[in-house]
This record gives C-alpha cells, sequence and structure tokens, in this order.
C-alpha cells in the first residue's frame, strides 16, 4: 500500500471538484488576540456532510470498479467517515452500509440512514464495530472501505490541505486533528511536498491516545478510548497513515477532553462557527500551544461541525465556569 503523492492529490481535486465547493479559509481578530498569532481556520464544517472526510469518500467511489460498486461497499464509523461514505455512495448510485457503535452521534447516524445507507449498530466502541464490519465484507464481499488505511481517502481528504496553502501561502506551521489520521497524514503529503518547511501538528484527545502512542512508538499501538470527541476516538493506530506520519509529521500533542470542550465555546464565541470535538481539538491545542507559536502564521483545520445538542450544552456549561 503505497502513501499517496502530491500528483495524486492534485488528481483527486480535479476529481471532486464537480461535487464539492471549495471551502473558506478565515481569519477572526478575536481568535488571533487569544492565541497571539495571526490564526486562519479551514471551515470543512461548510461541508454538505459537515466534515472533511467527504473529500475522500467522494475520490474513492468515484474510482470504483464496476465490480466493486456492484458488490456495494461497507464502512465503519463514529459519524463523519460513514457519512461521506454514504453521500458519495449515493452519488455513484452504489449500495452502502456502515456498521456504527453503540451510542453513536444520533444526528450523525440520522444523516447517514437519510442518505440511504444502511446503519448496522454494533459494539460498545469503534473496534469492536471495525471489527463487525471487516467480517461482514468478509461474508458478503462488500468492498470494505476502511477509514485510515485508504490511499485514495488521504489524497482526497488532502485536498484541503492544498486549499489552505494556495488561499494562505504564508501559513507557517499546520495543525490538524487526529482519529484515524487520514487528515493529518493528506496534510503532511501535501504540505512537505509543496514547503518542507511547514510544520504539521497533529492532535489528538489525551482520553483516546492510540494514534499519539503509535507516531510517539512508532509502532502500531492500541490504547483505550474514552474521549467524547468522536472523531477522534480511535482505540489503535492505522498503518497508512502511521507510516506518512512516522515519516513527514513534525509533532504530536495531546490535549484534555475539557480543554477541547472550553475551545468548542471559542468556536463559537471567537469564529462564528459551530465545531464538533474534533473540530474543536486544533483551536485546544494551539491554546496549549500558544508561546511556541506566537509571532507564526498558523492554520488550524476545523475538520467539522457535526457535533450533538448534549455535547454543545457541555462546552457551553464549561466556558461559564471559567
Amino acid at each position: 500500500m503505497q502513501p499517496p503523492t502530491l500528483h495524486d492529490v492534485l488528481a483527486a481535486r480535479g476529481r471532486i471538484a464537480p461535487y464539492l465547493a471549495r471551502t473558506p479559509l478565515h481569519r477572526y481578530p478575536t481568535l488571533d488576540a487569544l492565541l497571539g498569532t495571526p490564526t486562519w481556520i479551514k471551515h470543512e464544517n461548510y461541508q454538505p456532510v459537515g466534515a472533511f472526510k467527504i473529500r475522500g469518500g467522494i475520490n474513492l467511489i468515484a474510482q470504483l470498479s464496476p465490480d466493486e460498486r456492484a458488490r456495494g461497499v461497507i464502512a465503519a464509523s463514529t459519524g463523519n467517515h460513514g457519512q461521506s461514505v454514504a453521500y458519495a455512495a449515493r452519488l455513484f448510485q452504489v449500495a452502502a452500509r456502515i456498521v456504527v457503535p453503540e451510542g453513536a452521534n444520533p444526528g450523525k447516524v440520522a444523516a447517514m440512514r437519510g442518505m440511504g445507507a444502511e446503519v448496522i449498530v454494533h459494539g460498545p466502541s469503534f473496534d469492536a464495530a471495525r471489527a463487525h464490519c471487516e467480517e461482514l465484507a468478509r461474508e458478503h464481499g462488500y468492498r470494505y472501505i476502511h477509514s485510515g488505511d485508504e490511499p485514495a481517502l488521504i489524497a482526497g481528504v488532502a485536498t484541503a490541505t492544498l486549499e489552505m496553502i494556495e488561499d494562505e501561502p504564508g501559513l507557517e506551521v499546520l495543525i490538524v486533528p487526529v482519529g484515524g489520521g487520514s487528515g493529518a497524514a493528506g496534510a503532511c503529503v501535501v504540505a512537505k511536498a509543496i514547503d518542507p518547511r511547514i510544520h504539521v501538528v497533529g492532535v489528538q484527545a489525551s482520553a483516546a491516545p492510540a494514534a499519539y502512542e503509535s507516531w510517539r512508538q512508532r509502532a502500531l499501538v492500541s490504547q483505550t478510548s474514552a474521549t467524547f470527541a468522536e472523531g477522534l476516538a480511535t482505540g489503535a493506530g492505522f498503518a497508512l497513515p502511521q507510516a506518512i506520519l512516522w515519516e513527514r509529521l513534525d509533532d504530536f500533542v495531546l490535549v484534555e477532553d475539557t480543554t477541547i470542550l472550553r475551545a468548542m465555546g471559542w468556536m463559537v464565541e471567537h469564529a462564528h462557527t459551530l465545531a464538533e470535538g474534533a473540530g474543536a481539538a486544533p483551536l485546544a491545542a494551539a491554546h496549549q500551544l500558544r508561546d511556541e507559536l506566537r509571532g507564526r502564521r498558523v492554520g488550524l483545520v476545523c475538520s467539522g461541525g457535526n457535533t450533538s445538542l448534549a455535547h454543545l450544552r457541555q462546552a457551553l456549561a464549561v466556558g461559564e465556569g471559567l
């Protein structure tokens, strides 16, 4: 399994362009003041499914063979990957099945069903859902779409970083949330090909540090996941994203769940935007790193806005308690 190249990302951009509009990159004065440095937010929460993953879903499903389309696709997801697969499958008239864990974000589950996917609820965690998904794929011959170990997914989501650098060529630091790691891997592929001096930082919840520990130890590690932020809640490192991150990611930080909730409130207050936990994690990390970021031009990837009302209430309550 070869990592995608910048050429693959450029091809992906052409492939997804008929279906997705370019998302904005905005700068906010009060956010600059909060962090003490010029900061831009990439609003992937503006995507049709409310998250960046749709880029990869369209790029991959557009390239399926006739046989794969006939067999249908299956994926495991806590929400955004599943929405991406469901949306792209509907575009290309491919049957889709999504396996989700018990307690998955109800809004995301409803959206997947609304897009025509069959939703299968299984197990207490993403990793249990993923194991069941892989079993179903073997049993029925579905085309399994792994949420990280797919070069076409990484090339697709990498187009967000390409847009960021085109819209603000002076960016010096990119901070990207990490669950499985496709977004951060894509950011590394693009940034290091265009300008190796761009500093790429991954961020994950301290309550779900599997990707962080995999990167730190240079080995695929499993860890208990207990974060509320489902987009960060993977319990094991993924091979292809980690191979890219080991080679090209400059830094990786962990943030507490309370800090992520506080950052969700800051996204509302300073950027007038709704971010889910994973989408707010880069802001939490930037605030944690603010002393070393001062004076540098920083880009934050708001990977998605699909939060639940319960999580939003928690975020606002944390803000009021400060």
